[in-house]
C-alpha cells in the first residue's frame, strides 16, 4: 500500500476534480493548499493531511484518510477522505445562490438576455413615480 501520493493525482482520484490536468492547473494557480501551505502539483501528501481547495466562492477542506493514485467509484469516497469544510463556507455558497448574481468567468462572452434583465432590475431607478417625467425639457435657467 502506498503511504504517499502526488496531490494532483490524489485530487483526481478522489473525484475533487474531473481531470488530472485541471487538478494540476488548480495547484499551479494557487487554489490548493495542504496544511495551510500553497502547493505545486508534484507535492506528495500522506494520511492525516488536510487539503483545502478553493472553488470560488467556497473553500472546501478534506482530511485525507487514504492516499490513492487510481480513481475510485463515488461510493468508496467515504474511505478516501473526510469532508471537514466549515459550515460558514456552505452558508456563503447558499447566500451566493440566493443572491442570483454569479461572477462571470473572464472570457465567457457577453451577458445573456437573462443576465441583462437581472442587471436592469438591480439598477432600476428608485423614482418609479417620475418615470414619465422628462427632466431635460421645460427647465430653462435663463428665465
Amino acid at each position: 500500500m502506498n503511504t504517499e501520493a502526488r496531490i494532483d493525482k490524489w485530487l483526481w482520484a478522489a473525484r475533487i476534480f474531473k481531470t488530472r490536468s485541471i487538478a494540476a492547473d488548480a495547484c499551479k494557480n494557487g487554489r490548493v493548499m495542504v496544511n495551510n501551505v500553497l502547493v505545486k502539483p508534484s507535492r506528495t501528501v500522506k494520511e492525516g493531511d488536510v487539503v483545502s481547495v478553493r472553488k470560488p466562492p467556497v473553500t472546501y477542506s478534506f482530511k485525507i484518510l487514504k492516499t490513492i493514485e487510481q480513481r475510485v467509484g463515488a461510493k468508496l469516497l467515504s474511505d478516501i477522505y473526510e469532508n471537514v469544510t466549515t459550515p460558514d463556507q456552505y452558508d456563503l455558497l447558499e447566500m451566493n445562490r440566493i443572491s442570483g448574481f454569479v461572477d462571470r468567468a473572464r472570457g465567457t462572452g457577453r451577458p445573456t438576455k437573462k443576465d441583462r434583465r437581472a442587471m436592469d432590475a438591480f439598477t432600476a431607478p428608485v423614482f418609479e413615480g417620475f418615470s414619465d417625467f422628462d427632466f431635460d425639457e421645460g427647465w430653462d435657467e435663463e428665465e
